[in-house]
């Protein structure tokens, strides 16, 4: 196989799980906008969290909330909880990693926020300490998984929303993963500023 074929294999294999989870996903991430877009308007913030890759899925959520997606507006209230290190370090010195970010969550959220946890596998044992920890504190959650959703998917509560990727691997997960991020930023920005001229 040489280089560009597999470079189409890439594609075509990132392209067919876009369109199959399309189907699946679809109504589960308009719930999940409507969700968040109702409580930004309650004054209520997103914190995000996950590790790896999905570290950088939840601080690219938040840069696009607290700056732009894609037409000027008001910045609006979302906290990454994996960008400060001597906090993450901290507590998982003292602690253990798996609190890094249920403590942060404990600490800063209140009622009515928003986690939105990410995990490809659903298998992150911290990412599920958040969501205890979200829950203890009277949050939603919105839950971005993968494959069967792990063991996350039963630390859900009913009133919780997954956004599950149909199994496939790490890289094709996390490509759909950062579909839907981009989904969640343009419906939340149409909810609360309208269509764009």
């Amino acid at each position: 196989m040489t280089m560009q074929e597999r470079i189409r294999q890439h594609f075509e294999a990132s392209a067919n799980l876009k369109l199959h989870a399309m189907d699946i996903m679809a109504a589960d991430i308009a719930a999940a906008a409507t969700l968040i877009a109702r409580q930004l308007l309650a004054e209520c913030k997103v914190l995000s969290c996950g590790n790896g890759g999905s570290a950088g899925d939840a601080q690219h959520f938040s840069s696009e909330m607290l700056n732009r997606f894609e037409r000027e507006r008001p910045g609006l209230p979302a906290i990454a909880l994996t960008t400060d290190s001597s906090t993450i370090t901290s507590i998982a010195n003292d602690y253990h990693y798996n609190e890094v970010f249920a403590k942060q969550v404990r600490a800063l959220g209140q009622p009515g926020d928003i986690l939105l946890a990410i995990s490809t596998s659903g298998n992150s044992a911290n990412v599920a300490e958040a969501i205890e920890a979200a829950h203890t504190r009277g949050m939603h959650v919105v839950a971005l998984t993968g494959s069967d959703g792990g063991t996350i998917a039963s630390r859900l509560l009913d009133s919780d929303i997954e956004l599950r990727v149909p199994p496939a691997s790490t890289a094709r997960t996390q490509e759909v993963h950062l579909l839907v991020i981009h989904c969640l930023c343009d419906l939340i920005d149409r909810q609360l500023f309208g269509e764009e001229a």
